[in-house]
């Protein structure tokens, strides 16, 4: 895993190959043709190909002039080499996503793009192939991009802390300035464009005094982050604060309607543009957790969002409006408010009303990223209205990459998941790659992992879920089993054991993070602030609405529109229905949508307090499981990430074990049911 430098290669590591499979393709690599026209694109290509070709095959680059005479030809679409391939011709007439051809012809290996950014990703396609020792010889490759936007949000701050981070400072930002040493940010965006990541937003949502700067005094920050971005194909956003003309200058106001506050931000997205012609634009945070935001002038989203859509229109850029709003101030004596309908009574109504650039940015949850929540109503019910669907990466509620979360299956099901808006086969996956409703500014959000500690997401392990958010982003039909052997291959090795042990730990681990944590759909049961760790009662009386309704008959929250919150109402006929009612609904959300007697049979056979006893105790034996199977590992992983996991998943098993310990003793002393099979509970 060395690199030469103070950090991980992850999955970028590039290694002499075997001698035979070397010599069998060192030939396709000795005279390259390159065809581009985006300069800056064009120097990280021939770096990437000096980088990789020298490492695994030991030999320099050859670069000719013309393409008859070359054995890798990078082309574009439209070049003869390629003109007689169907699948070009039928790519030529929807030019809306990247794309690229791969194809051995009369062995010569070809790689032709729609643009640039295409021809990037089609690069480490082929050096991603060569690692994991596949046939190059009868190769014929297509891969187009589902997904216009693929992006990742920083939740940095200027003085080197990250919101929600969990794997060291940030590699951006120290003591209110750019990092001295920019040699990593750059091999980060290696990482990123390796994967098909073309967004990403550079400071946290929540916009304080200094990060308020980035769009004045300290835009010069941005300009050399934008410079190292946008040679791998990579847009840059800014989180910006709602309020900035009042905190930047002498206006008294930031209400959106107000002519002074359009003429300020028209004049200054005017400067940005005239420094970085091709910005992507802004991500706001408003009318949440106390951040400012249109309420205050007595606004609606639409309206807000709308004034700086505008400013960012004659440039080409966009603006992402997130959706994390709900009323703060709930009482947690008041059964009929529910948090869990905030996003979709505040943003239903206005479908239609948003401009063509404005993008909501929608959690994949009714609530906060849960270790298992219902998708959001929100997918689906706003046909007129660009969406992305925001993901979080960073394991702010799933172990906090102290534990092994792996959670590409957790993704798969919200992709998969089928809202029924235009009838059978309304997946999430279809709305918001933009084919349902014929939309092309929608696509992936997620809240990254990644800080400066030396595997960048503090858990060598948790590298898996940056990692697979890139391909689902890129191609969400792919399965969990095939990113995880990818990434395991490219990372590691493609030893047989190493394979199956790490494929099994990580597609095993969701689960047994379920199984000690929070029972069937519930959620929260953590320590507030934080949010690691058990406290069952932590959030319970609370004014964030994030109640269990524990007492000495049953848990959970009622969410039926007949007793409930109406919560369930706001789903399509199909899954209203389903969630409506307590024998329909699946027993994995049980709780998040019902009040549930302990003695309520489950479909398993087992009551429900009998499978919060059975569950904790299980999810204690996966840790010891995932133990066990790393510890085979000794003598075939490296040293230092052997290590790092080991010492994580013993910090696992302590968490497991207070989890199982806390929560069984609290579910046992408040319904005095005792556990079937007499285990150690704590009276």
């Amino acid at each position: 895993m060395d690199t030469g430098k103070n950090y991980s290669a992850a999955w970028l590591k590039y290694q002499l190959l075997e001698q035979d499979y070397r010599e069998k393709y060192a030939d396709l690599f000795s005279d390259i043709y390159l065809e581009i026209n985006d300069q800056k694109i064009k120097k990280s290509i021939i770096e990437e190909l000096e980088l990789a070709i020298g490492n695994l095959f030991n030999k320099k680059v050859n670069f000719v002039s013309e393409p008859e005479s070359a054995k890798l030809c990078i082309v574009d679409f439209k070049n003869n080499i390629i003109k007689n391939d169907n699948k070009i011709k039928k790519l030529n007439n929807d030019q809306k996503k990247d794309a690229f051809l791969l194809v051995n012809k009369d062995n010569r290996l070809i790689l032709a793009a729609k643009n640039s950014n295409s021809k990037l990703y089609g690069l480490f396609k082929i050096f991603e192939l060569l690692k994991l020792k596949k046939d190059l010889k009868n190769i014929h490759l297509f891969k187009q991009a589902a997904n216009n936007i693929r992006m990742l949000n920083h939740w940095d701050n200027l003085d080197g802390s990250i919101e929600r981070g969990y794997a060291g400072k940030s590699i951006f930002y120290k003591d209110n300035k750019l990092r001295k040493k920019l040699t990593r940010i750059k091999d980060y965006a290696r990482l990123l464009a390796s994967v098909g990541i073309n967004s990403i937003s550079i400071n946290n949502v929540n916009v304080f005094e200094e990060e308020t700067k980035l769009i004045s005094e300290k835009f010069d920050l941005v300009k050399k982050i934008y410079h190292i971005f946008s040679a791998y194909g990579i847009k840059i956003f800014l989180s910006i604060n709602y309020a900035s003309p009042m905190e930047i200058s002498n206006i008294k106001t930031a209400d959106p309607l107000a002519d002074q506050v359009i003429n300020w931000w028209q004049n200054k997205v005017k400067k940005i543009y005239e420094e970085i012609p091709d910005f992507g634009g802004f991500l706001v945070k408003a009318d949440s957790e106390g951040r400012p935001g249109p309420f205050t002038y007595g606004r609606n989203h639409a309206e807000g969002a709308n004034m700086l859509a505008e400013a960012l229109e004659p440039y080409g850029g966009i603006l992402i409006w997130r959706c994390f709003v709900y009323n703060c101030q709930q009482d947690w004596r008041d059964y009929k408010t529910d948090r869990a309908k905030a996003t979709y009574d505040n943003f239903k109504y206005l479908d239609g009303e948003f401009n063509d650039n404005v993008i909501l940015q929608i959690k994949n949850g009714p609530m906060d990223f849960q270790v298992r929540e219902p998708v959001t109503p929100l997918f689906g019910a706003m046909p007129k209205t660009n969406q992305l669907l925001e993901l979080q990466i960073t394991q702010e509620y799933t172990g906090q990459q102290k534990d092994l979360c792996y959670l590409i299956p957790q993704w798969k099901e919200i992709l998969d998941f089928d809202t029924y808006a235009k009838g059978k086969e309304s997946q999430v996956k279809k709305i918001i790659s933009g084919d349902m409703f014929s939309q092309t500014n929608t696509g992936f959000a997620a809240v990254v992992n990644v800080g400066d500690d030396y595997n960048w997401t503090g858990h060598d392990l948790a590298q898996a879920n940056l990692y697979g958010y890139g391909r689902l982003a890129w191609e969400p039909s792919l399965t969990a089993e095939i990113i995880t052997k990818e990434w395991i291959g490219l990372t590691y090795t493609d030893d047989p054991e190493v394979l199956s042990t790490i494929s099994e730990m990580l597609l095993s681990s969701w689960s047994i993070y379920e199984n000690y944590t929070v029972p069937l759909g519930i959620g929260w049961m953590v320590n507030p602030d934080h949010h690691y760790g058990v406290n069952v009662d932590g959030y319970e009386y609370s004014r964030w609405g994030t109640y269990h309704r524990a007492n000495h008959f049953g848990i959970g929250v009622d969410r039926s529109v007949k007793t409930g919150t109406g919560y369930t109402g706001q789903y399509f006929e199909e899954n209203a229905e389903m969630y409506e009612s307590m024998a329909s609904c699946p027993d994995e959300l049980l709780l998040f949508f019902h009040h549930v007697p302990y003695t309520y049979m489950l479909s398993s056979g087992k009551t429900l307090i009998q499978h919060i006893y059975d569950s904790h105790f299980a999810g204690v034996e996966g840790v010891e499981r995932l133990q066990i199977l790393w510890k085979g590992l000794a003598d075939k992983i490296d040293a230092k990430v052997y290590n790092n996991v080991k010492n994580r998943l013993k910090l696992q098993l302590e968490n497991s074990i207070e989890w199982r310990d806390r929560v069984n003793t609290y579910f046992y002393r408040i319904s005095s049911i005792a556990d079937e099979y007499n285990r150690k509970i704590y009276k």
